[in-house]
């Protein structure tokens, strides 16, 4: 069920060997999305349970279970920002459905990232998947 930005990650963590090159790559990803406003850094969008401070402001365009889901969001760690850049490519752009229907540890096991992360990286992890998952059934009730 995994888009096909996210396939892309997938193939690109495949073809990279070594963790300390899919590390640099999960940076670059976070490199390249678009900074957070500061508006949007407020208590409303920070998510609970990340060692780092993390935001994620929720953009649906539609109502109910076919309103279409998608995400901003931003962090002060760099890792972290590109954990982003993956949900975002994991999530972004599926009915609000579709993302409840994501079995997000199958899909990021794929990668790897449990085993190559910090216990405290891997709650983090969690945490924003949790978040992205609360978000979505809000707006697939409303």
């Amino acid at each position: 069920m995994a888009s096909e930005a996210f396939e892309e990650i997938a193939e690109t963590f495949d073809f990279l060997d070594d963790w300390e090159d899919r590390y640099r790559h999960v940076i670059e990803l976070g490199r390249a999305m678009d900074p957070l406003e500061d508006a949007f850094r407020v208590p409303a969008t920070k998510v609970d349970g990340c060692a780092s401070q993390v935001w994620i402001v929720p953009e649906i365009d539609g109502e109910g279970p076919g309103a279409v889901f998608r995400f901003r969001g931003d962090s002060d760690a760099m890792i972290v920002r590109g954990l982003i850049a993956i949900l975002h490519a994991l999530y972004s752009g599926l009915r609000v459905g579709e993302v409840l229907a994501v079995d997000a540890p199958a899909e990021l096991g794929r990668l790897g990232l449990d085993d190559h992360l910090s216990s405290q990286r891997s709650n983090g992890l969690r945490a924003m998947v949790e978040r992205i998952r609360n978000l979505a059934a809000r707006a697939k009730a409303a």
